[in-house]
């Protein structure tokens, strides 16, 4: 038996044993696309929603409305004081407005539709006052492939699958057979304790080249979603990705004695990439104080070096930071889990 011989069957064998789970196969490709489906006809293109508004009920209450209405942007309705106090109060309406002589305008500024509606209204009423904008303009609207949400929503789904396959694809699977005392009869087999851990890497690998490929195909079918970079290294990006969640994977593992364990050390490291690494949302959200620990995150850097590769058409140049933290990762990680690792 050659030296590669282990390592080639343990990675089959894993392969089979996956496809042979149909409930590990729906959350590595069905969930991602179900969710990618239902996100996209949410945020699909459409035209604006109206701001809701309401208008405190007295004199000059109906040409408010009327004005408002007239512009098609702003649903606005009349409402006795304190019902348009509490629909403010409740997210009921952006804004509530108050004629008289001074027209008062009375929103939440923390809410940023508060603050747009407060600019939109205020420029329909004074509009429909007569005002006049003494500089003409002009508008250009942008509406195109890589400015849309399911843009920015669909490499973050790969990125949280490959990170949630490698965390729980592997280190739940090594722990479980650890519990079971399936491991104990590895140390009979003719095999180092590297090719073992290597076969799990290499599996995820191998799934990986079916899983990048159908997640984009049905994001081009479904949404036109198009890769302006080069596939090679959205290839490379997502593979590096594998190679960084394969290691954590093997590390949370290398010593959990039971599967409560382990699932509550994936959890530890997982939740705060869910949050923190733009999956959903940008990451620039947070504060910048907190940028360079969320910029360090292996899910970041995932997902940040899709995202430029699919939608700006990056370069290698461009995402060698984000590769050479995956790839620091990667390596750390499964160093560690090899030096850690016990059987029983």
């Amino acid at each position: 038996m050659t030296s590669r011989s282990p390592l080639l069957l343990l990675t089959v064998a894993r392969l089979k044993l996956f496809f042979r789970e149909p409930s590990a196969v729906f959350w590595s490709f069905g969930f991602p696309i179900l969710l990618s489906i239902a996100l996209g006809i949410a945020f699909r293109d459409k035209p604006p929603e109206p701001i809701a508004a309401a208008v405190q009920a007295g004199p000059g209450a109906e040409r408010v409305v009327a004005s408002l209405e007239a512009s098609g942007q702003v649903k606005a309705r009349p409402l006795e004081a304190d019902a348009a106090k509490s629909a403010l109060r409740t997210g009921k309406v952006a804004i509530v407005v108050r004629p008289g002589a001074t027209r008062t305008y009375a929103f939440d500024p923390t809410r940023p539709e508060s603050r747009l509606a407060r600019t939109v209204v205020d420029d329909l009423l004074q509009r429909a006052d007569g005002r006049v904008d003494p500089t003409p303009v002009a508008e250009a609207k942008l509406t195109e492939p890589g400015s849309r949400y399911i843009d920015f929503l669909l490499p973050g789904l790969i990125g949280l699958n490959i990170m949630s396959s490698g965390m729980w694809g592997i280190g739940y699977v090594i722990v479980e057979d650890r519990t079971r005392k399936l491991l104990k009869r590895m140390l009979a087999m003719p095999m180092k304790r590297s090719h073992f851990l290597l076969s799990f890497v290499f599996m995820r690998v191998l799934f990986l080249a079916i899983e990048l490929p159908v997640l984009m195909l049905f994001g081009w079918l479904a949404f036109s979603i198009t890769i302006r970079g080069s596939l090679l290294l959205l290839g490379l990006i997502a593979l590096l990705g594998a190679f960084a969640f394969a290691g954590l994977g093997l590390l949370v593992a290398s010593r959990a004695r039971n599967t409560q364990t382990v699932g509550g050390l994936m959890n530890l490291v997982m939740m705060p990439m869910y949050v923190l690494s733009g999956v959903f949302f940008s990451s620039a959200n947070f504060p910048e104080p907190m940028q360079p620990f969320i910029k360090a995150l292996p899910l970041t850097a995932l997902n940040d070096g899709m995202r430029a590769v699919i939608n700006e058409g990056a370069g290698f140049a461009a995402v060698a930071p984000q590769a050479g933290i995956l790839a620091a990762t990667a390596l750390v990680t499964f160093v560690a889990a090899v030096k850690l690792f016990r059987w029983s």
